[in-house]
């Protein structure tokens, strides 16, 4: 069973970037669909990126051409590469797994069996 640990949130002004890592432990990524969600105070979870075990990413409509989800070579890290934030960004960012996940549920946070503890973004100025 793969545990997931988040790390790299932050405070960042607007238009800044920060990069947010998924660390595996007690196993990789190897066989598993990675994806990032993100919940803001007192609005409902919302998946923000995806990458599957081919490979292939999946993004929210929000945040095409400004993040970026890309997995090590280890395939113990996933990381979520994110610029020109806005404060619409700021939520706390949760990263979660899971083996069998199919394409048409990949942004439902209900497919997925693993989820880390999550990390606070804040952009703000």
């Amino acid at each position: 069973q793969v545990q997931l640990g988040e790390s790299g949130g932050g405070l960042v002004q607007p238009g800044g970037s920060l990069r947010l890592a998924c660390a595996a432990s007690g196993g990789t990524f190897r066989s598993y669909t990675v994806a990032w969600f993100r919940q803001a105070p007192g609005k409902e979870r919302e998946f923000v990126a995806g990458i599957r075990r081919d490979g292939n990413q999946h993004y929210a409509e929000s945040v095409k051409g400004r993040f970026t989800i890309s997995r090590d070579t280890a395939k113990t890290t996933v990381h979520l590469q994110m610029s020109t934030l806005k404060p619409d960004d700021t939520a706390v960012y949760s990263c979660a797994a899971s083996g069998s996940v199919i394409l048409s549920s990949i942004r439902e946070p209900r497919a997925y069996a693993y989820w880390g503890q999550g990390t606070q973004v804040t952009v703000s100025s």
